[in-house]
């Protein structure tokens, strides 16, 4: 952690580029520790998104690392979790990595997914927000949790009264960095800086580089490498998406037979959040005399490419997937993609219904949706500015 006079200060927001570009585009090939590993999948990962795929192996490489323009929904909680997991001494009762975000919200988010992804290690990681009394604070900190996320103000809080020590920190990470700053945060960032050791490894997200977050990587960074993930490059365009409202979740499964019985399906792909749905609509259809196959991340690889060759040569018309097939797998034919989940992140969302129109193609997304769904289904017409329009009834002649 040093200053760095050729850091980024010359260069205009819009001309920050990449300076590191190497993918490792699986989980297995990151050398993670094998009960990190397991708690990522259990997790529910099944391959990195692109900014996983870049950026877990420089940090955990040590690495600073600034990343701007990372979005939510991207995968980046992931992202700076696993590689603080992998770094931190789980023998070690004390704070090795820290955390810091501009919310009470999102530092709880954050220490979810940390404890969710380090479930099968021995680690403690403790929420340090303001809202919670200072006396329960202490009394957690105290006990040395291995990583701690928390707010500005009450981190800061905790480092000058020598609770949160900050002897053995090997991480600090900013996210939403821009956001932080901007909320008058500077002056106890800077000072929290001032508390750590040289060698800490600084890790920095932000979706825009304004001046006051482009300082910090020069104050405090040296040769950072920098990562920009740029939105998806798919396209909705030539995609018709439609919605159906189905009051419960017990519903879609007739819904789908329905809906089997309206359109004449070329090729399809379902997407389900989670491998148990996928096997449990294989069996229900199935059960039903429709032909499907399945395909997520318990299978085995051989078994896995089978099912896809399978696909593509069209003697399996509806494939029934987690997002394991949402990124990379291009079928040409495919002209239907119904969500039978809306996706748990709004960036797959395009991975999974982009497929269907590329190469020109038309195609239609149909995506079943629930009173839950309504907020994510609006978040993602957002996102993406687009609209998802209720199912019209004449739907046959579409697809």
């Amino acid at each position: 952690m040093a200053s760095n006079d050729k850091g980024l200060e010359e260069i205009p927001e819009g001309q920050i580029e990449s300076n590191y570009d190497e993918i490792t585009d699986s989980f297995d090939a990151m050398n993670l520790r094998a009960e990190l590993l397991r708690g990522v999948y259990a997790y529910g990962f099944e391959r990195p998104s692109a900014i996983q795929q870049r950026a877990i192996m420089p940090v955990i490489k040590g690495a600073p690392m600034s990343s701007p323009q990372a979005q939510s929904g991207t995968g980046k909680t992931a992202t700076f979790s696993i590689s603080a997991l992998q770094k931190v001494d789980t023998n070690l009762k004390a704070c090795q990595a820290l955390i810091l975000a501009p919310t009470r919200e999102l530092a709880q988010q954050i220490q979810k997914v940390v404890v969710a992804i380090g479930d099968f290690m021995s680690i403690e990681c403790h929420a340090c927000i303001g809202g919670i009394s200072v006396r329960d604070d202490m009394k957690a900190l105290q006990e040395g949790p291995q990583v701690v996320v928390g707010t500005p103000g009450r981190v800061h809080d905790m480092i000058q009264r020598r609770v949160l020590k900050t002897d053995h920190m090997k991480m600090f990470v900013l996210d939403e960095a821009d956001e932080m700053l901007s909320h008058g945060f500077t002056e106890q960032i800077y000072d929290i800086f001032q508390f750590l050791p040289q060698s800490t490894q600084v890790v920095l997200l932000s979706a825009t580089m304004p001046q006051d977050v482009l300082e910090v990587t020069t104050k405090f960074m040296r040769d950072p490498v920098r990562i920009l993930v740029k939105k998806a490059e798919l396209t909705l365009e030539g995609i018709k998406q439609f919605y159906i409202a189905v009051e419960k979740e017990e519903w879609k499964l007739d819904t789908l037979s329905d809906l089997y019985e309206t359109v004449t399906i070329t090729q399809a792909v379902i997407f389900c959040n989670t491998r148990r749905k996928v096997d449990w609509l294989t069996d229900k259809l199935t059960a039903r005399d429709f032909t499907v196959s399945a395909m997520h991340g318990d299978m085995e690889q051989s078994q896995r490419d089978v099912i896809m060759k399978e696909f593509r040569s069209g003697s399996s018309r509806v494939l029934i997937a987690t997002d394991l097939l949402a990124r990379g797998i291009d079928v040409q034919q495919v002209s239907l993609v119904i969500n039978y989940d809306l996706p748990a992140n709004r960036e797959n969302y395009i991975h999974r219904i982009g497929r269907g129109g590329r190469f020109g193609r038309k195609g239609v997304a149909i995506n079943f949706v629930t009173a839950d769904d309504v907020r994510m289904m609006r978040e993602i017409e957002q996102f993406y500015s687009t609209q998802i329009e209720e199912m019209p009834m004449n739907v046959a002649g579409m697809c």
